[in-house]
């Protein structure tokens, strides 16, 4: 906990605080110097803070992605208290994980201690020597990187220890994922670059002469769109322009008929058949009530789409603002 080893926001203060050397993040990352993170334990104390806040770790920081894990201390004992996302292009992406979120209760004075136990592709979480959260897929797919410390609004850092060494994650108790074996669920868009939305600068024209690129989805499905695709305003949380990319599906029926699109998406989304519109939504962070999340679900919009014979065209037009920017769909 030494200003020289580390690389600070400007706003960053290092000081004595309850006979402790002490780092201030007032809401930014701050990132060990010339020090490369592959396996080990990395964990650090957190002062007790019932504010609104974001205090966590992340790793394997290779330019703008990386592996982050936090608590949200004034969630204490609700069942987002802990939270797991990637970081892709300098965006979070908590609203497209949900199952990687955990239930805890904090120490409301002192200091709460945070570990993360990390090995290859896998991590396990511990608060205040408590094992909350098992995460069984690293979504980044890098293997080593930086490590550092990361508060939204301010939160006050002191012992942050490191120690590389192989760790055996104990195996997440396993969950039956129907979606996987699907074969209705499409696992491949073409994307175009992103683009600032707004209602009067989109028409189906740029739609139909942009320029696409192929993309794979995760097994289960989800297109994470920001791991792919840089905004043009990012890292800002509420406070980003909303940004929006076309992905495209090309449908070969054997015939005229009737299919079932079922679908999900964040933030909101415009969807085409054949360039007619069939559906406008919005599934943004609060967007139906308070405590509305946003997570994504296959079942959460169905849409009964008229396929014609021959050669079919499917544009869905995904606009993000922050928080998660996801596709989902399959086609029975």
């Amino acid at each position: 906990m030494q200003d020289a080893n580390w690389i600070l926001p400007k706003d960053a203060i290092f000081e004595n605080f309850d006979n402790r050397k002490t780092l201030l993040l007032k809401g930014n990352r701050a990132t060990v110097k010339n020090l490369q993170f592959r396996n080990g334990t990395i964990e650090v104390d957190v002062y007790a803070n019932s504010k609104r806040s974001f205090a966590g770790i992340t790793f394997r920081k290779q330019n703008d992605h990386m592996e982050e894990v936090y608590m949200r201390m004034h969630k204490s004992s609700q069942v987002d208290a802990v939270q797991y996302t990637p970081i892709f292009n300098n965006e979070s992406n908590w609203q497209l994980y949900p199952e990687y979120q955990a239930q805890v209760t904090f120490k409301n004075k002192g200091w709460n201690h945070l570990r993360i136990e990390v090995t290859n592709t896998a991590a396990e979480v511990f608060v205040n020597n408590q094992s909350v959260l098992i995460i069984d897929q690293l979504r980044t797919e890098q293997h080593i990187g930086e490590i550092g410390l990361f508060a939204l609004f301010s939160n006050r850092f002191s012992n942050f220890r490191v120690t590389h060494r192989d760790i055996k994650v104990k195996a997440k108790s396993e969950i039956k994922d129907s979606i996987i074996s699907e074969s209705s669920v499409i696992t491949q868009w073409k994307i175009t670059k992103a683009k600032p939305y707004t209602v009067k600068g989109l028409n189906f024209e740029k739609i139909l002469n942009a320029e696409y690129t192929t993309v794979q989805t995760e097994t289960s499905g989800l297109l994470p769109i920001s791991k792919y695709i840089k905004k043009s305003s990012s890292g800002n949380f509420e406070q980003n322009k909303e940004d929006y990319i076309v992905a495209l599906k090309t449908i070969t029926a054997i015939k005229d008929e009737t299919k079932l699109f079922s679908f999900d998406y964040s933030d909101k989304i415009i969807i085409y058949l054949n360039d007619k519109k069939y559906f406008t939504g919005n599934n943004s962070f609060r967007a139906k009530g308070v405590q509305y999340m946003g997570h994504m679900n296959f079942n959460s919009n169905t849409l009964h789409l008229p396929f014609k014979k021959g050669l079919n065209t499917i544009h869905c037009v995904v606009i993000d603002k922050a928080n998660g920017w996801g596709l989902m769909a399959k086609l029975d």
